[in-house]
């Protein structure tokens, strides 16, 4: 007798990137606990990795007033892997502070319509050969952008990103004098 193809038998035998590929969850580990040691790692589904970014994990310096800008805040975000991790890259989702609605439909902002971060300029930028943890990176970029977008000192996010564009540095410097004293300071959203 032929056992019949059906969708449970076929889930049932299924494996997510990381069973079938441990060496390469060995990677992402690695690259994650360098980079971004506070994220942990989940093993629900195909995977995410979800805690705080670091504030500059970039090769160059932190502009000054980066601490006044980020006032002890750091980004929470959940990235979560695809069954066809490393071919398509994870989703990188800010769970604190949230986009709002709102910036889903709106370019400047860097948000998907689905809510996920827009971290890659076109698909073609993801080659498969990178760790999670560089988006991670962006993410971190996106965050400070983020702020200044919120505090209005910026009209759009940049294109390129703050951890090799240099030209928000300025604003970054003078943040904590632009924000005012603590009680007039926004919150982020």
């Amino acid at each position: 007798m032929v056992n019949a193809i059906t969708s449970a038998s076929l889930a049932a035998r299924a494996r997510t990137w990381w069973e079938q590929e441990p060496g390469l969850l060995d990677r992402e580990r690695t690259a994650m606990a360098t980079l971004a040691p506070d994220l942990e790692w989940h093993p629900e589904g195909a995977g995410y990795w979800q805690g705080p970014v670091p504030p500059w994990p970039f090769d160059r310096a932190a502009p000054d007033g980066l601490g006044d800008l980020l006032a002890g805040r750091r980004l929470l975000v959940r990235v979560v892997y695809g069954h066809a991790f490393p071919v398509a890259p994870p989703s990188l989702w800010a769970l604190d502070p949230e986009p709002e609605l709102a910036h889903r439909l709106d370019h400047a902002w860097h948000v998907n319509g689905d809510g996920s971060l827009c971290l890659l300029q076109s698909p073609a930028a993801w080659s498969g050969r990178e760790p999670a943890a560089e988006l991670v990176a962006k993410a971190a970029g996106w965050f400070v952008e983020y702020l200044l977008f919120s505090n209005g000192q910026i009209k759009s996010m940049t294109s390129i990103g703050v951890g090799t564009d240099t030209s928000l540095d300025a604003l970054i410097s003078s943040a904590g004098a632009n924000r005012g004293p603590e009680s007039e300071r926004p919150a982020a959203s």
